[in-house]
């Protein structure tokens, strides 16, 4: 698995309206290392103790996306330097990112995780609790977050219709909520099996792990 060479191929298919976040859980320093040699600097990881060592030995200008469930005990580790959070599922968390955010005097950006597969393992929030966030966000006068847009997962299926029809759905809610929200940016889906759809979709941030690194 030649990860420069994987970097390179998915920098120019997506171009540059594209984020692509390299997930590299497990993976250890030198696979990171050799895709940020190769020009790569957006890195996701799923658990926050292995983030925080991580960027502790690596390139301080690294961007670390925390794509995994988060528990509000564990925000403090990351508050210092973490640079997207991209599941919040609750109120509760994101008072917790801002809190945290604040004693490391930064502003932290955020993503709403809304659920779209069929799988009760995946978390998320439906669009009337997003709605509601995004409402009480405002009423909030958060200081230190930055609610940038939303994240979603597709069923893990064969039946790419399905897939796509999840996608559209991600799409319209960002759409609806973007139009009260116009600092909304980001839409995080597609993954190594599904980029292509997701970007047909709207994506502009896509989290490949196994298409760069190989399987785990």
């Amino acid at each position: 698995m030649n990860i420069s060479e994987n970097i390179k191929k998915f920098t120019s298919e997506l171009g540059p309206a594209i984020t692509l976040v390299a997930i590299s859980k497990t993976k250890p320093y030198e696979d990171i290392l050799e895709a940020y040699q190769a020009g790569q600097r957006h890195f996701g990881e799923n658990k926050v103790q292995e983030m925080t060592d991580k960027w502790e030995q690596l390139p301080k200008d690294i961007k670390w996306h925390m794509v995994g469930h988060v528990q509000t005990n564990k925000v403090k580790y990351m508050a210092p330097f973490v640079d997207l959070v991209h599941a919040v599922d609750s109120m509760k968390l994101l008072k917790e990112i801002d809190r945290e955010a604040g004693k490391n005097n930064r502003s932290i950006n955020c993503l709403l995780q809304i659920k779209i597969a069929e799988e009760d393992s995946k978390f998320g929030l439906d669009r009337e609790d997003a709605l509601k966030i995004m409402n009480s966000v405002k009423i909030s006068g958060f200081k230190n977050i930055n609610v940038r847009g939303l994240m979603g997962m597709a069923t893990f299926t064969d039946d790419m219709q399905q897939v796509k029809r999840e996608f559209q759905t991600l799409k319209e809610i960002f759409d609806e909520l973007k139009s009260n929200n116009p600092e909304f940016d980001t839409l995080s889906m597609g993954m190594s099996g599904d980029y292509k759809i997701a970007v047909e979709c709207g994506s502009n941030m896509v989290r490949i792990g196994s298409s760069i690194f190989g399987e785990r």
